[in-house]
């Protein structure tokens, strides 16, 4: 029995609210689900606020972020672009500290990214401080998602075109569905492009016409990846053989029927 996991029944998605002490009890919970055969979809995570003299409040976090110099100023730009409130910053011996005031929803997604620019080099310490009114919104990831428009094989020949101009998240052969998230587009909106397009051939064979297909290796993401990396519209699909991503809307029709409400 785990005492701090709280369990509702959501009426309105036909699913569950599952409620805990931060991301790490939640990851814990679903590999431990995923490794009993389960299998289940995952919404972005959120934090519980609370209402007092009809103000909206939010949990706030001091937070001490311990990096290499050399990244320093990375750490600076990431967290300054997130509205962290910086309270101090000292360097020594090659080691920059820094320590701030951050809502607590403003750590739910920043480690991934954070962790690949610093390239692992970083330490955080954090803990709950007190209640302040709602601050602002702001993007979970300024990166939007490509995203399958059509069933079936992902071919290599489709993700090569693609990774011309954009990230992939998938490897040749692997299965798609409609609206299953494939890769990233650094444009403000998602993109609908077709990853099962094979390269069309023909009875003609000219000299120098075959092109040699090198793939970038993708950036396999681990649960919890995908659950800093997802928006408020998607989806994580986890199953005990593999992760997906997907839109929370499967086809084109029901997207804009609901973004239209």
């Amino acid at each position: 029995m785990n005492v701090w996991l709280k369990v509702d029944f959501d009426s309105i998605d036909n699913g569950f609210v599952v409620s805990g002490r931060w991301e790490l009890h939640l990851w814990v919970l679903i590999e431990t689900m995923r490794r009993e055969w389960y299998e289940l979809q995952v919404g972005c995570p959120q934090v519980i606020f609370k209402e007092e003299n009809g103000k909206k409040l939010e949990p706030m976090e001091w937070v001490i972020v311990i990096v290499p110099e050399e990244f320093g100023w990375v750490a600076i730009e990431k967290l300054g672009k997130r509205k962290w409130i910086m309270k101090d910053l000292k360097t020594e011996n090659w080691i920059t500290t820094m320590e701030f005031d951050v809502p607590t929803r403003w750590l739910l997604w920043f480690r991934s990214i954070f962790t690949i620019d610093t390239k692992w080099e970083w330490i955080m310490y954090s803990s709950f401080s007190h209640y302040e009114e709602y601050k602002w919104t702001i993007e979970k990831r300024d990166i939007w998602s490509m995203i399958s428009g059509f069933p079936g094989k992902a071919m290599a020949y489709s993700l090569w075109k693609l990774e011309e101009r954009w990230p992939i998240l998938i490897e040749p052969t692997t299965e798609v569905y409609e609206w299953m998230i494939i890769g990233e587009h650094l444009k403000w909106w998602d993109l609908t492009v077709n990853p099962t397009k094979n390269k069309q051939l023909t009875n003609i064979r000219a000299s120098g016409t075959d092109e040699a297909i090198k793939l970038t290796p993708i950036r396999k993401m681990t649960l919890e990846d995908a659950l800093d990396y997802i928006k408020d519209d998607e989806y994580v699909e986890v199953t005990p053989q593999s992760i997906r991503l997907r839109k929370k809307w499967l086809t084109e029709n029901d997207r804009k029927r609901n973004w239209s409400r």
